[in-house]
């Protein structure tokens, strides 16, 4: 397959992160009618002061084990201006209401509850999970996992792997022709988690001395087209990665938790060689800014992934302290962090 043609990477990287931006950034309604449901704007009213995190689960009584979820959750309300913060002297954070999230509170006699609920009526689910122990809000909807509900509904399965497809020709192109020195000197490659081979042969025609594979569920690697170049191995990432100078995990950490990532990361770390005979994991993810420098657009899009990975998978996005901690618990010592492609980047790590 031949690469698209790409003249200048970054203005096109921006546009797909305004598209994927607007795509995404409608789910702040549901993430504010969570909110709403939980009771929160109201909660913070007659709590009469600064509420922190720990005293807003306790107020809610949701499970101990959602706290992440909803500091998460609290985060993005920050970002969108719904919530500010208070941390006054103090180590743990507090939230205080804004003149917006005034107007949702049921005592307020000119609150915008109506209009918002029936805005919002198709996403009653989140709000009860929050006070539940499923693992995901779509699983409470619909009764079991993404993958396993795609797997029922092939029209649903053929629009995901068409749409992710989609997303790796830009952006695969745009790493090769803007990073395509992480490809450099490498002789044998394992792209995780595959699919259909979109991203592998895509490397293999810039890099054709590059030994290329691809792992993936033996269902999946059993409808591949055939290949004379790329080699497909039908396998469980958590438990076998074949040996290679590098391994490429794009897009594939963020579905998982950080105890599951850190088991992948030990396999990879099994599959490659030391640093100095050129072993290093290549992963295209997220990385969450800490900070806005006039980038607001690209660090919604992030955050509003984040919550889309909670919601849907159970996985999350990460800044750089939590990509660092489970590098560090995988046993790996170093990483580089490229910026630069959209609202992800790309991270080598070295053994």
């Amino acid at each position: 397959m031949a690469l698209v043609e790409v003249e200048n990477v970054d203005e096109l990287l921006k546009a797909q992160t305004h598209v994927w931006s607007q795509m995404v950034k409608n789910v702040n309604f549901l993430f504010l009618k969570c909110a709403v449901e939980l009771g929160i704007p109201d909660i913070i009213h007659h709590h009469g002061r600064p509420i922190t995190l720990s005293e807003l689960v306790s107020a809610l009584a949701i499970p101990s084990n959602k706290s992440d979820s909803l500091r998460r959750l609290m985060r993005v309300l920050v970002h969108s201006g719904f919530i500010s913060v208070d941390k006054n002297g103090v180590e743990e954070e507090s939230y205080l209401l804004t003149p917006s999230s005034r107007l949702l509170v049921k005592e307020n006699p000119i609150n915008m509850l109506p209009f918002l609920l029936r805005r919002l009526d198709q996403f009653h689910f989140l709000g009860d999970w929050f006070r539940q122990d499923e693992p995901t809000a779509f699983k409470m909807a619909h009764g079991t996992t993404f993958w396993d509900f795609a797997n029922q509904n092939s029209e649903l399965n053929r629009n995901f792997n068409e749409a992710m497809a989609g997303d790796t020709r830009l952006l695969m192109s745009a790493i090769v022709k803007k990073y395509g020195e992480v490809f450099q000197g490498l002789r044998s490659l394992v792209d995780v988690g595959g699919g259909t081979g979109t991203t592998t042969r895509i490397i293999s025609d810039a890099f054709p001395q590059l030994k290329c594979t691809i792992l993936d569920l033996p269902q999946v690697v059993a409808a591949m087209p055939e290949s004379t170049t790329i080699e497909s191995i039908g396998g469980n990432m958590f438990e076998f990665i074949p040996p290679a100078d590098a391994v490429l995990l794009k897009w594939i950490l963020h579905n998982w938790s950080d105890e599951d990532c850190v088991k992948v990361l030990k396999r990879c770390k099994e599959a490659i060689p030391s640093k100095e005979n050129g072993g290093k994991v290549i992963i295209v993810d997220i990385v969450v800014k800490d900070d806005e420098k006039g980038e607001h657009e690209l660090k919604e899009t992030q955050l509003c992934f984040d919550m889309m990975m909670m919601v849907t998978f159970g996985g999350k996005e990460r800044n750089e302290q939590e990509w660092q901690k489970i590098f560090i618990d995988a046993g790996f010592t170093e990483y580089k962090i490229k910026p630069g492609l959209g609202f992800r980047s790309i991270i080598e790590v070295y053994p």
